[in-house]
C-alpha cells in the first residue's frame, strides 16, 4: 500500500493501493504517493535471479510487492522490452572497479524509456478495465516528453499532453516532441524553464476546475511524471539488476547517479532498502547543483537561485520533487509537510544535523562544471567510449578504490553539439552531418529513429506563455 507523504499534526494516513495512486498521483497537501515499507529480497532471491534475463528478475521483484494489480498485466508490460535493443539493460566494464550501466537502449534513447515503456502498458489495461477515459500529462527537461509520448501514441481512450520549456532541451529532444505522430498527442512549449512547466503540471494536477472541466468531457486526469509512484517502481528494478550481474549482490557498489528530479536516485534507494548491495548512492548535478547544497549542507535553498541553461539540460532543474519521497522515508509524513511548507514558503528548509546525518549514511554528492564535464567526454572518448553530458557528471564522483557503477542515462546522439564541442573543440554547424561524423570515427551506429527526426514534418509547432496552458488544453481536447 502506499501513502500520502505530507500529514498535518494529528491526521491519520489514508492508505491507497498502486491502482489508485498510478491513476491518480495527486496525494493530499500537493504531496506524493510513497510506499508504507518495503518487500525485503533474501539470499535466495539473488542466488536464483543471478541467471535470469531483465523482464524475468522485473517480474520476480514486482511480485514481492504483492500489488492490487494482476500479475498478467505486468507481464503483458514486462514485454515491451523486447522493442529495445538486444538487452533492455546493457552493463560494460571500463576498469577494474568501474562498470556503465547503460540505460538508453529503448525507443527514444533514454532511460525514461525504461520506466515509461511498461508504465504506459499498465495504464492502458487499467484504463481499458475500468472503462475510462484518461489525460496523461507530463512536463520535461528532455527526456520524459519524448518516452511518454512514445509509449501512448494512438493507445485507445487516452489522450496525452507534453509540456516543455522552448528553448531548454537539446534540438534531438525537441525533434523527438514536435514530430512524434499520434492523433492523442500534443506537444506545447512553453516560454520558462523546467521548473516552470513541472510547477504548472503540479498546479492542474491538484486544481479542481480543470478536473471538473476534463470531466464534463468525459475525462480523468493523471501524470507520467516520476511525480507518479508507477514510474518509481520501475526506476528501482535496474539498480537491482546491475547488483545482481556485476557480482551476485556479494560485494557493495557504490552507484553514481546524474539528478535532476531525483527519481533515479531515489530508485537506487529503494533497491538499497530492499536489499540490494549498494554502498553509497551518490548525486551527480551539474551548476544547478541544489542538490549539492541539500546534501552536504542540509539546506534546500530556492532563494535567489535561477536556474542556469548546461549541455546537460535534463538536470537542469531546481525542484528535485522525489525529494520529497526520501524526506518522507527518514523522517516521517509531519515533518516532511512542515518541509514543504517552509520551502513554499519561504524558498528554503533546513535539516539538523541529526537529520543531514541520516541522510549521509546513504547518499554523498557533487557537481559538475560544464568545462569539467567536457574534459570527461573527451577523456572518455580516447578509449573508444562516448558518454553522453549527463552521463559524464557521473565521473567526477567515481573512487577509483571501490567498486562502482556510473549509471547511463542517454545515448550520445541525442547531444552531439556538446560531442563536439567536447571532443573536437568546435561548435556545430551541422548536427546531423556531425553525429554521422562521430558515428563513423568511433566506429557506432546511429538509431534509424534519431535519423529520421532530421527529415520529419513538425507536426506541434505551439509556443505559448504559462498562463495560457490550462485553456490550450482544453481548448484541444474539446476540438
Amino acid at each position: 500500500m502506499l501513502v500520502g507523504t505530507r500529514l498535518n499534526s494529528g491526521e491519520e494516513a489514508s492508505c491507497v493501493s498502486l491502482s489508485e495512486a498510478l491513476l491518480q498521483p495527486a496525494a493530499k497537501h500537493g504531496g506524493l504517493y510513497a510506499p508504507i515499507n518495503l518487500p525485503i529480497l533474501d539470499d535466495n532471491f539473488f542466488k536464483k535471479a543471478y541467471k535470469l534475463k531483465y523482464d524475468e528478475i522485473a517480474m520476480m521483484i514486482i511480485k514481492k510487492f504483492k500489488f492490487d494489480i494482476d500479475k498478467d498485466i505486468f507481464k503483458k508490460a514486462l514485454k515491451r522490452y523486447a522493442k529495445f535493443d538486444k538487452e533492455a539493460v546493457e552493463i560494460k566494464k571500463l576498469n577494474k572497479n568501474l562498470y556503465i550501466n547503460e540505460l538508453w537502449h529503448g525507443p527514444t534513447r533514454a532511460f525514461k524509456d525504461m520506466a515509461l515503456q511498461p508504465f504506459g502498458a499498465v495504464l492502458k489495461e487499467l484504463a481499458k478495465q475500468n472503462n475510462k477515459k484518461y489525460l496523461i500529462m507530463c512536463a520535461t527537461s528532455g527526456d520524459t516528453g519524448p518516452a511518454t509520448l512514445n509509449t501512448f501514441s494512438d493507445v485507445q481512450n487516452i489522450k496525452v499532453v507534453c509540456i516543455y520549456p522552448k528553448d531548454g532541451t537539446s534540438e534531438v529532444q525537441r525533434l523527438q516532441m514536435v514530430n512524434q505522430k499520434g492523433a492523442n498527442l500534443k506537444s506545447i512549449g512553453i516560454k520558462g524553464n523546467f521548473d516552470d512547466a513541472q510547477k504548472a503540471l503540479k498546479t492542474l494536477l491538484n486544481d479542481k476546475s480543470f478536473k471538473n472541466e476534463l470531466s464534463n468531457l468525459g475525462l480523468n486526469l493523471s501524470a507520467a511524471n516520476s511525480v507518479n509512484f508507477g514510474r518509481i517502481l520501475f526506476q528501482i528494478i535496474y539498480h537491482i539488476y546491475v547488483c545482481i550481474k556485476i557480482n551476485s549482490n556479494k560485494k557493495p557498489i557504490d552507484i553514481v547517479v546524474p539528478s535532476g528530479n531525483f527519481g533515479n536516485a531515489l530508485g537506487a534507494y529503494y533497491a538499497k532498502k530492499m536489499g540490494a548491495n549498494i554502498g553509497k548512492i551518490k548525486i551527480a548535478s551539474n551548476a544547478n547543483n541544489i542538490l549539492t547544497e541539500l546534501f552536504t549542507t542540509g539546506i534546500y535553498d530556492l532563494q535567489n537561485k535561477k536556474l542556469i541553461q548546461t549541455i546537460s539540460p535534463a538536470m537542469d532543474i531546481l525542484i528535485s520533487s522525489n525529494v520529497e519521497r526520501l524526506l518522507f522515508d527518514k523522517f516521517g509524513s509531519i515533518r516532511t509537510k512542515e518541509l514543504m511548507d517552509s520551502l513554499k514558503s519561504s524558498g528554503l528548509y533546513k535539516l539538523t544535523k541529526e537529520e543531514l546525518d541520516e541522510l549521509k549514511a546513504d547518499f554523498e554528492a557533487d557537481f559538475c562544471s560544464d568545462e569539467e564535464c567536457e574534459n570527461y567526454i573527451k577523456n572518455v572518448s580516447s578509449k573508444g567510449i562516448l558518454i553522453d553530458p549527463h552521463t559524464a557528471t557521473c565521473l567526477k564522483l567515481v573512487d577509483n578504490d571501490k567498486l562502482s557503477v556510473i549509471t547511463s542515462t542517454a545515448q550520445w546522439v541525442k547531444f552531439t553539439p556538446s560531442m563536439i564541442k567536447a571532443i573536437k573543440n568546435r561548435p556545430t554547424k551541422d548536427e546531423l552531418a556531425d553525429m554521422k561524423e562521430l558515428a563513423k570515427e568511433f566506429n557506432v551506429k546511429i538509431p534509424k529513429s534519431i535519423l529520421e527526426l532530421f527529415s520529419q514534418k513538425e507536426l506541434h509547432k505551439e509556443i505559448i506563455e504559462q498562463d495560457k496552458i490550462k485553456s490550450n488544453i482544453i481548448n484541444w481536447l474539446k476540438k
